[in-house]
């Protein structure tokens, strides 16, 4: 099936509240200096969760991390080469290898192409062929579209052993050196382009990181909605896709936690809430 691109842009918000007394309620010094406590988080209100839940335009906020291949002016194909049980993407740090696999992996898809060339950078080898489709595919203005299939360097990150279907646990192990919380903040936004979340019901509404003593993490603050039909109520569900890098064994773990959830709709075209 072909695929086409969905890349949009993403804004990170970070909103912060402090409270403060009059003139004469000055807090001590010491006070100010020792305190720990994080200010209290502001969630979007379901007015602005809703109005992009419901724009069919809108993906992602604006400085998310953008695919290299973006700017590819036609339909495209872009998927990672996997394991024989589709679990996890292989990684390898050998070129040749890698055409190996994906020679293999060509072979054996429903739509196969001639090799074209391939590139690299320093997270993955970037194999391209023209992909040919048949009548049968559907309405194709063009029988052949390019498609890029890739392989990570294990230099980078190793996924083996992780199951993709699941949300929470074991997400890999990244290589690159030095760990910070924009790599582990570019590897979430990065996968997030690969998941099996629908494009068209899941939507990013915030990208953030934060620092822990131990880790690294960053969070992508998500509206997933099921959508019932016309005139249904749907259920929009808001979560903390959470990406956390141990700093010293750089092993990944996700964490998906669900905020709330409300219900809605388009009514005349307008996104409202459903009376419970």
């Amino acid at each position: 099936m072909r695929i086409l691109k969905i890349i949009t842009a993403i804004c990170v918000l970070g909103i912060s509240a402090c409270g403060g007394g009059g003139a004469e309620s000055v807090a001590p010094v010491a006070a100010l200096v020792t305190s720990k406590t994080a200010p209290p988080r502001t969630l979007p209100a379901d007015g602005e969760i809703m109005a992009k839940v419901y724009n069919t335009s809108y993906q992602v906020p604006d400085d998310f991390f953008v695919d290299d291949r973006a700017s590819t002016p036609v339909s495209y194909t872009a998927h990672h080469v996997k394991d024989v049980s589709l679990s996890y993407e292989l990684c390898t740090n050998d070129h040749d290898e890698a055409l190996e696999w994906e020679a293999a992996d060509n072979s054996s898809r429903s739509v196969s192409g001639f090799f074209v060339g391939s590139t690299e950078n320093d997270k993955y080898f970037e194999i391209v062929r023209e992909l040919s489709f048949t009548d049968s595919i559907g309405n194709i203005t063009d029988p052949t579209s390019p498609g890029f299939s890739r392989v990570f360097k294990c230099a980078y990150v190793n996924r083996d052993g992780v199951d993709r279907n699941l949300r929470n646990g074991y997400a890999g192990t990244l290589n690159v050196r030095p760990l910070s919380s924009n790599v582990i903040r570019t590897f979430s936004e990065y996968l997030w382009q690969f998941t099996f979340f629908w494009p068209a019901s899941a939507k990013v509404l915030e990208s953030f990181s934060s620092e822990q003593e131990d880790a690294y993490e960053h969070t992508l603050l998500l509206a997933l909605a099921t959508i019932q039909g016309t005139d249904q109520c749907d259920l929009i569900e808001v979560v903390d896709w959470v990406f956390s890098v141990d700093k010293n064994s750089g092993q990944i773990t996700k964490k998906f936690n669900i905020l709330f959830e409300f219900e809605a709709r388009l009514a005349n075209g307008v996104p409202e809430p459903c009376n419970r």
